[in-house]
């Protein structure tokens, strides 16, 4: 069931749609202006290699078709990936979704065939493309070349790929459909929440589900286009910018009777990688400096140990308690 009293708005409405094969000045300029009045764009002519992406979803088509128990099972094996269904976290989330997470810098992983080498060729395409855009974003700030890139590039970094399947909203998981046709076939798939990285680059279906919040607190459900693919700040960019960028708020509802499948790219920094406002971004009296300095390890440990929709950044604003090196 879906809470909340937010409107929706039209598909797309007031959502970005860049154009990556123009004028590179052009690209940096609008990526920046989309992070700053919503968080949130969808980028087209990205020269991603349409075989990565056509391989990687049938692959994951054909796991997501498997049985329960072979599903599971997956998570008694020392394998380095894990299966979840319907649990998001540790602290009572909870959704219409089964999923998949890789980190993907696990050498373990990387020495296996397979599916492992179809996830193995969409995350170093994924990278790829998740570091143009913050080299992109990085000169339409003005700050210099790697600024944000190099934390993403580095070989500890801990970025994660998951890849999410939403059922039709008339299924349950193993093939129980609804039989009470006075229950609203409109369900929380994966609820209200920011991404704690650096940045997140999504791919889904051609089935919708995901809306983002704009400013004014309204839903704006995001149109399918499988050959683009969205982009969306997360937590750690908005601190790097004190502020400027925003981690936008959003969710995937289900609804339909199409099953939707996404595959998301959290760019996230190493571990030990110290996270606060960059200078450029703290220049004048009417840029004062609003986060403290902390470690991805401190964020993370606290992102994770809260609900989904909860205000996690409020909690490293300057005066918090938190002491800066």
């Amino acid at each position: 069931m879906v809470k909340g009293s937010q409107k929706i708005v039209a598909a797309d409405k007031g959502i970005p749609i860049i154009d990556m094969s123009q004028e590179r000045s052009r690209v940096s300029m609008q990526i920046v202006k989309a992070c700053e009045t919503l968080g949130f764009f969808k980028v087209v002519n990205h020269g991603f290699d349409r075989t990565i992406i056509s391989r990687m979803e049938q692959e994951s088509i054909n796991f997501f078709a498997k049985s329960v128990h072979e599903k599971k099972s997956v998570e008694s094996v020392n394998q380095p990936f894990r299966y979840g269904f319907r649990d998001i976290g540790l602290n009572g989330d909870s959704g219409e979704v089964e999923y998949l997470l890789f980190h993907t810098n696990d050498p373990a992983f990387r020495s296996k065939p397979s599916f492992r080498s179809a996830v193995n060729c969409y995350i170093e395409a994924v990278r790829q493309l998740a570091h143009e855009i913050l080299e992109l974003t990085a000169e339409g700030l003005g700050v210099p070349p790697h600024t944000f890139s190099r934390l993403i590039s580095s070989v500890d970094s801990d970025s994660i790929l998951r890849v999410n399947h939403y059922p039709p909203s008339d299924q349950f998981f193993g093939g129980a459909t609804h039989s009470d046709k006075s229950v609203s076939l409109t369900r929380v798939g994966f609820g209200e929440h920011t991404d704690p990285q650096i940045l997140t680059v999504l791919r889904s279906n051609g089935v919708g589900g995901l809306q983002v919040s704009n400013p004014d607190g309204m839903w704006v459900p995001v149109f399918p286009d499988p050959s683009a693919f969205c982009v969306n700040v997360g937590d750690l960019l908005q601190v790097m910018t004190n502020g400027r960028f925003i981690s936008v708020r959003h969710r995937a509802l289900t609804y339909g009777k199409e099953s939707r499948l996404s595959t998301s790219f959290f760019a996230g920094p190493p571990l030990q990688a110290k996270i606060g406002p960059l200078q450029a971004m703290v220049t004048t009296a009417n840029q004062p400096r609003l986060y403290q300095t902390f470690t991805w390890s401190e964020y993370k440990k606290l992102a994770y140990s809260l609900r989904l929709e909860d205000s996690r950044l409020d909690m490293f604003r300057t005066g918090k308690g938190l002491e800066d090196p």
